[in-house]
This record gives structure tokens, C-alpha cells and sequence, in this order.
């Protein structure tokens, strides 16, 4: 930590510039927010947003899914998970049973309320993901899968 005022360098506007032009993080940040806003539109006449349309998606599985398992496969902290559950559950859209394996974990299943609401979604998923592709061309969605794969 820095000990007083002026001991702290100043940073140039040019270099505001440089990261605001080249920064990776800021420019997947922008395009995740734009296209999370595309889904949330889309998804609202349904009273889902895209992040609850994921959840619900990686639900949807022949066995009921643990915590651990959603949670690697949306790249979520638990915190972050249990609080989107809860909202989830209260609509009856999912339900939570206690793990018989281990006790203190969690099994997650969609209820038939949350199927019905998923495969009302699913034609809307279908159709903007068809629209934000044909946006980028031929390869487009490809090899940004591909560059966006590569980050780890």
C-alpha cells in the first residue's frame, strides 16, 4: 500500500486510451453485456432472463444434477448459484432434495412447471442465437467459440 498522496504516479490519458482500445477483459465484458441484454429482451415476455434460462438449461439432464456439477459447468462461485436457485425455487421452477450420496450436498432437478417455462424459452434462444450468428458472418460463431474457448 502506498504511503502518502505523493508518492502515487499519475497515469496518462494516453495510456487510458491504450487499455480502453486493447484491453481483452474490457472488450469480452462490453460483448458479454451486450449480448446478455439481447437474451434479457427477448426472454422477458416470459418472465426469464438469460442467466435463469442457463441454470435452468444445465438442469435439464436424465438424473437430477449436484451443485458441483452446475457449478463447473457455468463457471459460478456456490454463493453466486444458491441465490439464483433460490429465486428459481420460489417460482416453483426448480427443486432442491438433499443428496442421499452425501448428505450435505444438494440434488437439482427442473419441476414440470420449469420444463414447461424451458421449452417455451428454448424457441426464443433459438431464434436470437440464429440472429446474433448470422451477425457474425459465415465462420464467425465458430472461431469466436474457438478464441473464447482458448482463454483459461
Amino acid at each position: 500500500m502506498l504511503s502518502n498522496a505523493a508518492e502515487i504516479e499519475s497515469v496518462s490519458f494516453a495510456t487510458t486510451i491504450h487499455v480502453r482500445d486493447t484491453c481483452l477483459c474490457l472488450h469480452v465484458q462490453r460483448a458479454a453485456r451486450a449480448l446478455a441484454r439481447r437474451f434479457d429482451n427477448a426472454l422477458k415476455p416470459i418472465g426469464l432472463n438469460n442467466g435463469q434460462f442457463s441454470l435452468m438449461m444445465s438442469l435439464n439432464r436424465p438424473q437430477p444434477a449436484t451443485m458441483s456439477s452446475v457449478v463447473q459447468l457455468l463457471a459460478m462461485d456456490r454463493t453466486t448459484l444458491t441465490a439464483a436457485l433460490k429465486v428459481l425455487e420460489r417460482r416453483g421452477l426448480v427443486a432442491s432434495t438433499v443428496d442421499p450420496q452425501d448428505r450435505r450436498g444438494r440434488l437439482l432437478k427442473l419441476t414440470d412447471e420449469g420444463m414447461a417455462l424451458l421449452s417455451a424459452a428454448v424457441p426464443i434462444w433459438k431464434r436470437v442465437h440464429a440472429e446474433v450468428d448470422a451477425g457474425l458472418g459465415d465462420d464467425g460463431p465458430d472461431q469466436l467459440r474457438s478464441l473464447l474457448g482458448a482463454i483459461r
